[in-house]
């Protein structure tokens, strides 16, 4: 009975969080990051690479993208005619522009991909399955020890009944090996504050690819995917952290330490005093001569 329950509940939540990946549509960039038709008019009837890398540069000064392309430009996607924001990619299955794409799943009934607002949902769906692999296992386990260590009469002690669940136990027990592999790798990834194409591919930025510009540590890493809310984080309830169109990077929070900021004040004040002291000797030179 035991197993039962603890099965049944993992089971419902399982699929309470495999119906919404599938019939969830992805979150596209909004509006402020599609060029406007003037913009748009003016891209295209340009023909000189570094114009159209300008042109770039002056719609995204207003918007909060950081990351950059190989050559350092902008990204850019010409097929949605957008600014990507940053960890924004184009799914050519999706046929559109996604936020914080992770990749696409081939392993859905509809084929979605994995995203900014499915993450979550995507690592507890692993937690579901593997624990419910993990509980058939260790059911299947101490029935088959029942049935080969005592005597019982009827049709479970022939052959056939114990060899299927065996087979049972051999195939749960390697759907849990599979699936702790997997849901460990994503966990790697999530502790790190990367994504799957972030993990092949550093991002660029201004002062070029780091594949720890969004690693804020390990606690804030778990709150930009779960939320704040611990209660909510086994829960398929969406709790993550902003909207996708902006994430808090290393940098900036390193830019804004205030032992920073007073390490680089100390060596203004060193350098302002240095000249303070020399025009009081000067004067006190003078003052001599005179």
């Amino acid at each position: 009975v035991a197993y039962l329950v603890v099965f049944h509940i993992l089971f419902v939540l399982f699929v309470w969080t495999y119906w919404k990946s599938v019939f969830t549509l992805p979150i596209q960039p909004g509006k402020k990051f599609h060029m406007s038709y003037a913009d748009q008019e003016r891209y295209e009837n340009e023909e000189r690479p570094e114009v159209q890398r300008q042109i770039l540069a002056e719609i995204a000064r207003k918007l909060p993208v950081y990351t950059r392309t190989g050559n350092g430009g902008i990204r850019f996607c010409d097929r949605c005619q957008l600014i990507k924001p940053d960890r924004c990619h184009h799914c050519s299955v999706c046929a559109m522009c996604v936020l914080k794409m992770d990749h696409h799943c081939p392993w859905y009934v509809l084929d979605t991909g994995l995203w900014f607002s499915e993450r979550k949902g995507y690592l507890d769906r692993f937690l579901y399955t593997s624990h419910v692999s993990q509980i058939i296992s260790i059911f299947n386990l101490f029935l088959s020890l029942v049935l080969c260590c005592f005597p019982f009469q009827g049709e479970l002690t022939n052959g056939r009944s114990k060899f299927h669940i065996l087979f049972l136990l051999f195939v749960a027990v390697m759907f849990f090996v599979s699936l702790m592999f997997l849901f460990g790798y994503h966990c790697w990834l999530v502790s790190r504050n990367r994504s799957t194409l972030e993990a092949f591919s550093a991002p660029v930025f201004q002062n070029g690819p780091d594949k720890n510009g969004f690693n804020l540590g390990f606690v804030k890493n778990l709150q930009q995917v779960f939320g704040e809310e611990k209660k909510l984080w086994l829960l398929p309830i969406a709790s993550s952290q902003g909207d996708g169109h902006f994430f808090p990077m290393r940098a900036l929070s390193e830019a804004r330490n205030p032992l920073l900021t007073n390490e680089e004040q100390w060596e203004e004040d060193g350098i302002d005093e240095e000249p303070q002291g020399s025009g009081e000797a000067s004067s006190l030179a003078i003052e001599r001569e005179t």
